[in-house]
Order: C-alpha cells, then sequence, then structure tokens
C-alpha cells in the first residue's frame, strides 16, 4: 500500500523565503548559526526557516509604487487635439491614475 502525502516536510536544502523577501532585516554573524531575521511585515522576529508566506515579496521584483514611477500615461488634450504619453512624475498625484489591485 502506498501512501501519498501532501504538504509535508519542506525541504531542507531550499533557503528560507525571508533571504529574498523586501520585508526581512536579516542580521548574520559570524558562525552560520548566528542569525536573527526580523519581518517588517507582521512586525515580529521570526524564529525559524519560512518556507511559505503570503505576504512574501520579492525583493528582485519592483512594487506597484516603483512602477508607478516609472511609468508613462496615455494623455489627450482636447484643445490641441493631441494624444501622448507623458511621465508619471510631471503629473500631480490626483492625475495619476491608478488601477484597482485585484
Amino acid at each position: 500500500m502506498r501512501f501519498k502525502i501532501r504538504g509535508g516536510t519542506a525541504p531542507t536544502s531550499d533557503a528560507p523565503l525571508c533571504h529574498t523577501c523586501r520585508f526581512a532585516t536579516i542580521i548574520r554573524g559570524q558562525r552560520l548559526d548566528d542569525e536573527i531575521i526580523e519581518c517588517r511585515m507582521v512586525d515580529q522576529r521570526i524564529p525559524f526557516a519560512a518556507t511559505s508566506c503570503t505576504r512574501y515579496a520579492n525583493f528582485d521584483s519592483p512594487s506597484l509604487h516603483d512602477l508607478e514611477e516609472i511609468a508613462w500615461i496615455l494623455r489627450s488634450d482636447a484643445r490641441r487635439k493631441t494624444v501622448g504619453f507623458v511621465p508619471s512624475k510631471s503629473l500631480k498625484i490626483s492625475e495619476r491614475f491608478v488601477l484597482d489591485e485585484e
């Protein structure tokens, strides 16, 4: 008889998620066991190697704020009858259009 276990023990060879998370502060000492991980998202110290986290945000990927800062916005001018792109930095915050997060 075979058993299939789902969601069992995670492989220990994988690096903890906190090592690549934008919300983690990692302090390392001289020894391999000397490590303190603090999460700014949940505002507490993480005493174990996390393998799954619902608040994980990879620091290699830009945040929504970063994407909005570099975005070019399509604008139209009825008086001049022109349509074109403008950098979002040149607009007031109230003039920027932000999509709702899904």
